[in-house]
């Protein structure tokens, strides 16, 4: 996964090859960088001593696809998918600067999407230094699984009486997205597949508050624990993914009882 990096003497910085596709230069960025430095403090992250370095296939991968327009979303959906497959490891601290350097961009943009991420729990700011994966134990996971079910449980138990069937027909191809994704064995491309699945579902509630609620709490159950990122395999994403095709089937079937089984038993075992 990784390649060996050497740091600079000087800086302690790891030095990192010029990636093969950067963003076009933004104008002003390193003034904007400037200007912040005495009010950012310790958000800035600056000091990369005894970091990390980023993964290769991470970097490799989110290069190609962050554009000028839209940077700071782009990268925030790049270090989503780097923690919800580890490679932005629990309990590591990057800084803003050398993830900036990996991405071909300035670090502000890169810091903008750390400090969206330590809002969201994902990490924590460490003075002078970065950002620090939050490292979650078992417990923590199962209590926010225990939340998802107390929210979407009893929601989808209500929609399943009152829908009708052609409408729950409508989201099979979102099911069918979750199957796919799960037979590529790629748990980032899983995550936002049965994310997906999970807000179809809840929307025909017509309450986009809850819809936002249950979607932040999912995301964070699928970042994973503390060396755990191997655990769950293709077969695991390949059975969460069928017990989505098995609720739908229940729902446009009108079997109550088959729901009411299937929605338990999926917010138990919660990935």
């Amino acid at each position: 996964m990784k390649q060996g990096t050497q740091g600079s003497a000087e800086t302690g910085v790891p030095e990192f090859p010029a990636p093969a596709v950067r963003v076009p230069s933004q104008p002003g960025a390193a003034d904007v960088d400037r200007e912040r430095a005495g009010s950012a403090g310790a958000v800035r992250g600056e000091h990369t001593h005894s970091e990390q370095p980023v993964p290769r296939p991470f970097a490799e991968r989110a290069r190609p696809v962050v554009q000028r327009a839209s940077v700071r979303g782009q990268i925030l959906d790049a270090l989503r998918t780097a923690l919800v497959t580890a490679e932005l490891r629990p309990g590591e601290v990057y800084s803003a600067p050398a993830l900036g350097e990996r991405f071909g961009v300035s670090a502000t943009p890169v810091r903008e999407a750390m400090q969206q991420l330590a809002l969201e729990g994902a990490v924590e700011v460490v003075p002078n230094r970065g950002f620090r994966v939050v490292q979650r134990d078992a417990r923590e996971l199962a209590e926010l699984a225990e939340v998802r079910g107390l929210i979407e449980v009893p929601v989808i138990l209500r929609l399943a009486r009152t829908v009708p069937a052609e409408r729950w027909a409508e989201l099979r191809p979102s099911a069918e997205a979750t199957v796919r994704a799960a037979s590529s064995g790629c748990r980032a491309t899983y995550a936002e597949a049965d994310r997906a699945f999970h807000r179809a579902v809840l929307s025909l509630g017509g309450n986009e508050q809850l819809v936002r609620i249950a979607d932040d709490l999912h995301r964070r159950t699928q970042w994973p624990l503390v060396g755990a990122a191997a655990s769950l395999g293709r077969s695991d994403l390949v059975a969460d993914a069928a017990e989505h095709a098995a609720l739908l089937d229940a729902l446009i079937a009108r079997d109550l009882d088959a729901v009411r089984a299937l929605v338990r038993v999926h917010f138990a075992g919660t990935r």
